[in-house]
Parts: C-alpha cells; structure tokens; sequence
C-alpha cells in the first residue's frame, strides 16, 4: 500500500486524538485490541515479527508499507542516532524500532513528558529480533521534541 504525504499528514494531524479515541472505544473494539498505527518497509521480516508481538499482546496493528521512512521519521521527530527499521504512533507517542508491547502499554498508561520511545538498531532477543539462543541486553529510550534522551528501561 502506498501512503502519499498528504494522507500521512492527516493522520499525524489526528494523532493527537488518539488516546481520547481509545478511551471511547466500544467493548467489541476493544476486544480487537488496542489500535496502533505502524510504518514499515514491504520487505522487512523483523518489522512483520514485531508487528505480530504487538497483535500477541493486546494490539491491533495498522501498518503502512512505505518504500522509504526517512520522511515519516523525520516528520515524526525521531532522531537520526535512534532510528531502526520501522516506526509507530499510538495517541501522541512515537515507538521507534524494537520496542517491548508492555513499555508502550506503560507510556500510555503512564503519560509521561517524552515523545516517544526507540530501541536502537537491532538487538537479538528485543521483540521481532528473537535468536534461538541468543539474548543480548538493550537500553529503551525515551526521547522528547527538543532531543533530550534518557534510559526508560534496561532489557
């Protein structure tokens, strides 16, 4: 599927809605799960895993199949040092990359001051990168508009 810049424009222009949306969701939506919103590229397995982890708990994916991300990120605001291999909107919040269902089920819970969260590159064991045997340690970061960065979670 093709997503001109226009149509992608209004949806970030209704973003922000999102939680309020969610809220109001009837109880035969909300059994579909949360909806979320997934930029990816046609080709990418790890981005169809992931994508399958959200739908695994709780989520009700949406994705887009973009040629190229740069736009979207840099629309979006996700830092070049951040950026991974596909990109989510829920509400007002960004998940760059690899990032765990419950970190992103915290944030919205949470609401905290941040944009958003990334998991850098690609790490093995991270949700859509699982290795038979292999789990490496990765920071979550969170990351605000006027690019200040901290650790939100250790995996």
């Amino acid at each position: 599927m093709t997503y001109d810049r226009r149509s992608f424009l209004k949806t970030l222009a209704g973003a922000g809605a999102g939680l309020v949306a969610i809220s109001r969701l009837s109880e035969a939506s909300a059994a579909k799960g949360t909806p979320i919103t997934v930029y990816k590229t046609a080709s990418c397995g790890c981005c169809k895993a992931w994508v399958e982890h959200l739908t695994r708990n709780g989520f009700s994916p949406t994705t887009h199949d973009l040629p190229d991300l740069s736009e979207t990120k840099d629309s979006l605001g996700v830092p070049n040092a951040l950026r991974s291999c596909h990109t989510a909107v829920l509400g007002r919040y960004v998940f760059e990359g690899h990032v765990p269902a419950d970190l992103i089920k915290k944030v919205v819970a949470d609401k905290p001051a941040i944009l958003g969260l990334a998991v850098p590159g690609m790490p093995a064991g991270s949700p859509g990168m699982e290795v038979p045997g292999r789990k490496d340690a990765y920071d979550v970061i969170a990351f605000t508009r006027d690019g200040k960065r901290s650790i939100y979670a250790k995996r």
